[in-house]
């Protein structure tokens, strides 16, 4: 199959163009940082069930070795992100506030940290679809845009709906972020290798990389790296916000419309971020697991933003010192990117698989004039923004009702995404996204 030519760049209706704020991060090269202390490894790191712990307390740990197994299909293992001891396996401070499990080691000081643990591993290239999805569960992968849905069960679609194509997000539209720009130029090869096993994987055809054209270097790095006739091609897309989210990169790059209620294997596609094909490629020929993700650290709130290579478990409140924290509390933190992300509940909440990035505000930006909420003045910024096409005005009135259930039986509230452009462009100030959020949460339990 030809590589396909993407001459001019691709989008999907409506969507917004919040500022970039990349200019801090985006031409730093990914640096090392330091080992903590003491690393939180919460047993669910993923979406689905949690792991089951291996170890015990007091048991010396060397870097990369297997922790806690997989509890099913619906399950990742966890490995050690450092060399150490096993301080406790106990309740402990999440990002959204409840705690749970994790396993906490204390790092040994003085130690080389270099991995010491691997499964043996022959040419996954020449494997088995069902091998190479079995490497990719042993090796804890799971979606590194944030979702971190387990990669083996993604590359795994019912066998009712075949997949052609595998489409990998490069686009990173959200602002301050620029991790999988920095992986695209410095880990090239990772995520071309990553790909060509993703797609073996999935059985699927071809590949088609997503990246934005405000990333030129990026599309110019990984065109240097593929043949012409190539099954893995690159697609220049539009930068717009929210242009990497699944239904719109399939929609401007494939012009399919994946159905309301659907996934992506409805119409013949699995997606996949390149941070997460990257580590893919990087750790299966080795037989290792993910032990650790770079992350992009920015904002005004500290001295020294960049990209970061940071152990899995490494607690924000060491973090924070390394790069220069210039607050004294949690108040200003956003893990993810501020369209999408989450304020944190504690400084002692630990990085994750699904951690991209951490922007840290100062007091100007989290003290705006007027944060009032106002009704709502049926302006329709919102309907005419709304990528997926709701009508936001509409749902938050009926969540301000209560009517939970209509919001979801007639207004399609479940396939909002929560990406925020209603909310950002809204000038009455209304939480549509918390409102949404929560009208899910008690329609769920509704129906539990």
């Amino acid at each position: 199959m030809g590589l396909l030519s993407f001459a001019t760049s691709l989008s999907f209706p409506r969507g917004v163009h919040p500022p970039g704020m990349k200019a801090d991060t985006k031409d730093k090269a990914i640096r090392r940082l330091a080992f903590a202390p003491r690393v939180i490894l919460p047993l669910q790191q993923h979406f689905g069930t949690p792991s089951l712990p291996q170890v015990q307390v007091h048991q010396e740990v060397v870097r990369g070795e297997l922790i806690a197994v997989a509890d099913g299909v619906q399950s990742v293992p966890l490995h050690a992100s450092v060399t150490g001891v096993v301080e406790g396996i106990e309740l402990m401070p999440t990002a959204r506030g409840p705690k749970t499990e994790a396993i906490i080691i204390r790092t040994t000081p003085g130690d080389t940290q270099a991995v010491q643990w691997s499964l043996p591993r022959g040419d996954l290239m020449q494997a088995s679809r069902k091998e190479i999805i079995q490497a990719i569960q042993d090796a804890g992968l799971v979606g590194l845009g944030g979702a971190a849905f387990p990669t083996h069960i993604k590359l795994s679609p019912p066998y009712e709906y075949p997949v052609d194509t595998l489409l990998i997000n490069g686009c990173e539209c959200e602002p301050y972020l620029s991790t999988d720009h920095r992986i695209m130029l410095e880990h090239t090869q990772d995520l071309i290798t990553g790909v060509r096993l993703a797609i073996r994987a999935a059985g699927a055809e071809r590949a088609i990389i997503g990246v934005e054209d405000d990333k030129p270097d990026a599309i110019a790095a990984l065109r240097a790296k593929l043949a012409k006739d190539d099954i893995i091609s690159v697609g220049k897309v539009r930068a717009k916000y929210p242009q990497g989210s699944e239904k719109m990169l399939i929609k401007a790059l494939l012009g399919r419309e994946v159905p309301s209620g659907g996934f992506p294997y409805h119409v013949g596609v699995v997606v996949n971020n390149v941070g997460t094909m990257a580590q893919l490629g990087h750790l299966l020929p080795l037989g290792e697991g993910m032990i650790e993700r770079v992350i992009t650290v920015a904002g005004p709130g500290v001295q020294r933003p960049g990209n970061y290579l940071v152990p899995l478990g490494t607690p924000l409140r060491f973090l924070l010192q390394q790069v220069g924290f210039t607050g004294k509390d949690a108040s200003h933190l956003i893990l993810g990117g501020p369209m999408m992300g989450n304020t944190v509940a504690s400084l002692d909440v630990p990085i994750t698989k699904g951690v991209s990035g951490l922007v840290v505000l100062s007091d100007p930006e989290t003290q705006a004039e007027d944060v009032r909420i106002h009704p709502c003045i049926r302006c329709g910024y919102c309907v005419d923004v709304c990528p997926v096409g709701l009508n936001p005005s509409d749902l938050g009135k009926l969540a301000a009702k209560r009517q939970y259930a209509l919001m979801q039986e007639r207004f399609h509230l479940n396939d909002c995404f929560e990406c925020g452009c209603c909310a950002y462009v809204c000038p009455s100030h209304i939480p549509l996204v918390q409102y949404f959020r929560i009208a899910k949460v008690l329609n769920r339990e509704r129906q539990s």
